[in-house]
Parts: structure tokens; C-alpha cells; sequence
């Protein structure tokens, strides 16, 4: 039966084993996107559509705010009129790539959330976006699934529990956000 005790242990366990390097590899793909001024443009379903909208709040805020320097993030799950009229004219699993034609351009990271790794939509944005010489980021948990094999670069969460995924998957884009702020920071208070 589980218990706050039980989960925090099994949570706590999965925080030990990630590869940090991993994580911040692609935290310097975000950090080298933004830097240039491109996009990074984040995507996924469910709990993972409300992990790509969390990043791209907090990191459009919080970096702008502590460094002067505008982060241009933008997510294609927060437009439900657009999101619907794909789904229904075209198909769902072509969602992400029917705005990937008009939002992205050269040079802007596509970060893509799939608890599974499996998301046939998400798939298909990986694709296109690596089709037309984009960086491309998944994030996954499970055995990382088809976007683990996809995605130029990857964080994943080597665990068989979607919601121990969801909850790694948002302090990825908290020690992101905390990473590209931090110089900043030290250089004010150290001033």
C-alpha cells in the first residue's frame, strides 16, 4: 500500500540514479539555443502537455527576469483552437507537426515530453524537426521508447512509474531554469 514514506523512498531512489551529465548536456543545448536567439519550443500529452507549458513559464520569466537576456520560449499545447482544428482536419498524431511548419525556425530547439517515450504526435515532431536539421531534446521515462532513439539529445528517467517520470520530469526544467539564472545572480550578489 503506498504512503508519503513509500513514494519519497521510491522517488528519492530514482533521483540518485540519473545521469547527471545527461541532464546537463541538455541544459547547455538550451542554454547554447537561447544564447543564439532561437526558440525553444516544448510539446507533449497529459501531464507532460502540463510540463512543457511549466517550463516554458518559468524559464520565459525567470530567465528573462535574472538575466536582462529574453528567453523565447513557446509551447504547442496551450492554443486549444489550434490544437483542435489539427486534430480534426488533419489527424492528432500530426498536432505538433502541423505547427512545427509554422513555428519553428532554423536553429530553435524542440523539446519534446513523453512519459512513455511512445507518443505518436511527439514521434512525429521529433522527425520533422530532425528532418529539417533542428536540435531536438526528449525527455522520457520507461525505457525511453522510440524518442529516446529519435531525440539528438536526451534526459531520461530510467523508471516504470509515470508519475515518479512526471515529477523528475518538472525538476529537470527547475534545475534548468536555476542553471541558465544562476550567473547572473552570483554576479550580483558577488558585485
Amino acid at each position: 500500500m503506498w504512503n508519503a514514506e513509500l513514494y519519497l523512498d521510491r522517488l528519492t531512489t530514482v533521483v540518485s540514479m540519473l545521469d547527471r551529465a545527461e541532464i546537463d548536456r541538455a541544459i547547455s543545448v538550451i542554454k547554447d539555443c537561447w544564447m543564439a536567439n532561437h526558440s525553444v519550443i516544448t510539446l507533449g500529452n497529459g501531464g507532460s502537455a502540463m510540463t512543457a507549458l511549466h517550463y516554458v513559464t518559468d524559464w520565459s520569466k525567470s530567465i528573462t527576469h535574472a538575466t536582462g537576456r529574453p528567453f523565447r520560449g513557446r509551447s504547442l499545447i496551450d492554443n486549444t483552437g489550434v490544437i483542435t482544428a489539427y486534430s480534426n482536419d488533419v489527424s492528432y498524431q500530426d498536432v505538433f507537426v502541423e505547427q512545427l511548419k509554422w513555428a519553428m525556425n532554423p536553429g530553435d530547439l524542440v523539446i519534446a515530453i513523453s512519459g512513455s517515450g511512445n507518443s505518436e504526435n511527439v514521434i512525429r515532431a521529433v522527425e520533422y524537426a530532425n528532418a529539417k536539421g533542428n536540435p531536438t531534446l526528449g525527455i522520457s521515462g520507461y525505457d525511453g521508447g522510440i524518442l529516446k532513439n529519435k531525440a539528438k539529445y536526451n534526459v531520461w528517467v530510467n523508471c516504470n512509474d509515470m508519475q515518479i517520470c512526471e515529477d523528475i520530469h518538472l525538476i529537470f526544467g527547475h534545475i534548468a531554469m536555476k542553471c541558465l539564472c544562476v550567473p547572473i545572480r552570483n554576479s550580483i550578489s558577488n558585485g
